[in-house]
C-alpha cells in the first residue's frame, strides 16, 4: 500500500465516492501505481494518481506520468478514422480496396471500411506478416494486404488484437496522406494538448511506469506462453525479447493496437472532445458519434472465445468484459490487464484509468470495476 501522502491530485464534492474508490484499490486491491480522470460535460471533474511507477515502489507516480495503456490505442486509432468518416472523406460502405488497392488480395475485394472497422474481416491472424517483423510499418501492411481472411468476412465478430492498429491505421494514411502518428498529433492530442501517443516521444522517455508482469493476466499469459493459442498465434509478428512491453522495440515502435502511451487524465479528455467541446475542441459531430456506437455484433469472439458487444470501433457497455454504468450506449474501449477508457454521451461524462500492475483474469479486472461503480452512484 503506498504511503497516503503518494495520493494526489483532487475530486469534486459530488464524486467523492471515486476518489475513496481509489485509495481502496491500494489497500485492498493490489494496486501499484495508477491514474483516474473523469470529465463531465467538457471539464474535469475528477483527476487522481497515486502509488509507484516501479517495480521496487521507490519512483512515486506522478501527475505527468504515462504508461502503456495497451489496446485503449484501438480507440484512438479508431478516432482517426471516424473524423475522416465524418468529414466524408472515408466512406463505411465503400470496399477498403478502393483507398488502399493492394488490400484486394486472397479474396478481400469485396471488404468495406465497416466491415473493417468493426472487428468483422477475419484478419485477426498476420500469417502472411514475417517473423520479427512487427515494428516494420511496411512489411506489415505489405503481409496483411496479402493475408488470406480466416474465414468468410462480415460473418463473423472476432477482436483484430493484434491487426487492427495496422489495418485502420493505414486507412488513414492512404486517406489524409499523412502517418497515422502525424494525423493523430495534428487532429486528436495536438488541439486537446492531451498526452497520448504510439510509442514514447524521446521528450517524455522519462516519465513512462514501468509495466508489470502479471503472470495470471490471460492475455499476455496466452500471448508469451501458450505458443498454441490463437492470441499467440494473432501475435507472432512481435519479436519476442525480454521484458517486452518495457523495451526500446516496445517503446519506440509504432504498434498502434496496443503500445499507446498515456494516462488517464489524457484518455479521458480526449474522449470527453469526442462527444463535447472541450476548452472549444469537439472531435465528432452528434451524428457520428451514434454511427460509431451502433452495435455490429454481440456474440462470442472468434479470437478470444470471450463474449464481447462491439460497435465501430469501440466495445459497448458489457457487464461482463467492458462495464460503462448504466447506459448501455457507453462505448469505450479496455487494455490488457485494465487499463481503461469509455463516454457516456447521454450523462455527458468520460472515464480514463491507467496502471502498471495488470489484473488477474481475462477481463478489466476488479479495480477499474470499482472506480466504474463508484462513479456510477454520483451520477
Amino acid at each position: 500500500m503506498p504511503h497516503p501522502r503518494l495520493v494526489h491530485g483532487f475530486a469534486e464534492d459530488r464524486f467523492s465516492a471515486v476518489r475513496e474508490a481509489f485509495a481502496a484499490n491500494f489497500r485492498e486491491r493490489d494496486e501499484v501505481g495508477a491514474a483516474v480522470s473523469v470529465y463531465l460535460n467538457g471539464r474535469p471533474v475528477v483527476d487522481l494518481w497515486g502509488g509507484y511507477a516501479d517495480a521496487f515502489r521507490s519512483q512515486p507516480w506522478q501527475e505527468d506520468t504515462i504508461v502503456c495503456m495497451m489496446s485503449v490505442s484501438k480507440a484512438m486509432v479508431a478516432i482517426c478514422a471516424h473524423i475522416l468518416i465524418d468529414r466524408g472523406e472515408l466512406e463505411l460502405a465503400a470496399p477498403v480496396a478502393q483507398y488502399w488497392p493492394e488490400f484486394a488480395q486472397a479474396g478481400k475485394e469485396a471488404i468495406t471500411v465497416d466491415c473493417l472497422i468493426s472487428h468483422l474481416a477475419a484478419l485477426v491472424f498476420p500469417d502472411a506478416v514475417p517473423q520479427n517483423a512487427m515494428p516494420n510499418w511496411e512489411a506489415v501492411i505489405k503481409g496483411l494486404a496479402a493475408q488470406q481472411p480466416a474465414w468468410a468476412p462480415c460473418t463473423r465478430g472476432a477482436y483484430h488484437s493484434s491487426t487492427f492498429g495496422h489495418l485502420v491505421g493505414e486507412l488513414v494514411r492512404r486517406v489524409s496522406g499523412m502517418p497515422l502518428t502525424t494525423f493523430f498529433s495534428k487532429e486528436v492530442t495536438g488541439p486537446l494538448n492531451a498526452d497520448f501517443s504510439f510509442g514514447v516521444p524521446p521528450e517524455r522517455a522519462e516519465h513512462v511506469a514501468t509495466f508489470l508482469d502479471n503472470p495470471e493476466t490471460a492475455s499476455t499469459r496466452q500471448i508469451a506462453n501458450e505458443t498454441g493459442s490463437p492470441l499467440s498465434r494473432a501475435w507472432r509478428p512481435l519479436p519476442r525479447v525480454v521484458d517486452v512491453f518495457n523495451s526500446p522495440m516496445w517503446r519506440t515502435s509504432v504498434l498502434p493496437s496496443a503500445n499507446g502511451h498515456g494516462n488517464a487524465r489524457a484518455a479521458a479528455r480526449i474522449l470527453a472532445a469526442v462527444i463535447g467541446p472541450v476548452d472549444g475542441v469537439r472531435l465528432l459531430s452528434p451524428q457520428a458519434v451514434d454511427v460509431l456506437r451502433e452495435e455490429r455484433w454481440f456474440e462470442t469472439c472468434g479470437l478470444t472465445g470471450r463474449h464481447y458487444r462491439f460497435g465501430r470501433g469501440f466495445a459497448l457497455n458489457n457487464p461482463r468484459y467492458h462495464p460503462m454504468g448504466r447506459n448501455p450506449r457507453a462505448f469505450g474501449h479496455a487494455g490488457v490487464g485494465g487499463s481503461y477508457a469509455f463516454a457516456d454521451p447521454e450523462a455527458g461524462f468520460s472515464f480514463g484509468y491507467s496502471m502498471n500492475y495488470p489484473a488477474s483474469g481475462d477481463n478489466i479486472g476488479d479495480r477499474p470495476r470499482a472506480l466504474v461503480d463508484a462513479l456510477s452512484s454520483c451520477l
